[in-house]
């Protein structure tokens, strides 16, 4: 690589403040780890936002490279299994958090932390799913694992329904023929979610706000993304054996449920994580969305930005003004 500096959005810490901003870094700037990675493409996700606005200290090392995921080539590798010319994606891993993340050209990876870049996909398109299109895999793939779902019958919801796992979920879960109810805040994005597979609506607020601990029974499975009282009422209306699929907190971190849609209705509440999920279930996910994903529908759902729009992303991404997924050009 050029010993030339390259360009990285990082967070420091400066007298006591969290500080963003765009640095030149060189190679002796990154870390010392197995491989290095020149980065072609990234993606902006909620996370991404809470870890650029520091409303959460999601960067739990400073300094920081901010961007919880990366596509690109090896360019340098110390073990066998990674050769110059490999292309490889990161996804979570602690990026952003505790490892130095793919808001920058180069990166210095982990060799355990890499997967190879599907088959079916190219670097640009692996970062419009990115972290949270691979999320809303793992929530679909949890609950047709738990079983009670059947695609035709009864209703599915996805909360979040315009944010990024909220769209990739919908899109998968129409595919696959199930009944998909989107949960939004804003009525103008109806149509564009109606495009990705939704057959019904429900507004934002009819779930944000403190509801009885057991309500109509209406849904077969949930996947959310939002957390708090949103997460509390669909509990509260999951049908008997159902389940909900939890990935996110864009309402908040708190759960105030009751132990009555669990003891009274069996229902299930399966968390998951994809920072740290095991390679064989991130392989089943990238699996399952070359099997299920659209590439029409993904395309649709993308938007491409430069890595200098990040600062100005993430503040929408955070208000909820983003709609579907935005890959970043870092290259």
């Amino acid at each position: 690589m050029t010993d030339h500096g390259f360009q990285a959005l990082v967070i420091r810490d400066v007298d006591g403040k969290r500080k963003v901003g765009f640095e030149a870094l060189t190679r002796d700037d990154l870390p010392d780890n197995d491989v290095l990675v020149e980065i072609s493409h990234s993606s902006l996700n909620y996370k991404d936002g809470l870890a650029i606005a520091g409303s959460i200290p999601i960067a739990r090392r400073l300094p920081m490279v901010g961007g919880i995921d990366l596509a690109g080539t090896v360019v340098e590798s110390k073990v066998p299994q990674w050769r110059p010319g490999d292309q490889v994606l990161v996804n979570g891993w602690g990026l952003s958090e505790t490892e130095w993340g793919g808001y920058s050209r180069f990166q210095s990876i982990k060799a355990g932390h890499l997967t190879r870049l599907p088959k079916g996909f190219s670097a640009a398109e692996a970062m419009a799913i990115g972290t949270a299109g691979y999320t809303a895999a793992l929530c679909a793939i949890a609950l047709e694992d738990w079983g009670h779902i059947t695609p035709g019958e009864g209703e599915v919801l996805v909360t979040g329904a315009a944010g990024g796992v909220g769209t990739v979920a919908i899109s998968l879960l129409a595919k696959r023929g199930y009944k998909v109810v989107a949960s939004t805040g804003r009525a103008s994005q109806h149509e564009f979610l109606q495009s990705l597979g939704a057959s019904g609506f429900i507004s934002r607020q009819e779930l944000n706000e403190a509801g009885r601990p057991l309500q109509a029974e209406r849904w077969s499975g949930a996947v959310d993304a939002v957390g708090s009282h949103t997460l509390a009422n669909v509990l509260a209306q999951t049908k008997y054996g159902g389940a909900v699929a939890a990935c996110g907190l864009a309402q908040g971190m708190d759960l105030p449920v009751t132990v009555m849609p669990f003891i009274l209705r069996s229902v299930a509440l399966l968390g998951v994580d994809s920072v740290m999920a095991p390679q064989e279930k991130r392989a089943r996910a990238w699996d399952y969305l070359d099997k299920h994903l659209d590439r029409a529908t993904l395309h649709a759902l993308t938007t491409t930005a430069k890595l200098s729009e990040v600062p100005k992303l993430a503040e929408a991404i955070l208000k909820g003004e983003t709609r579907g997924r935005y890959v970043i050009e870092i290259a």
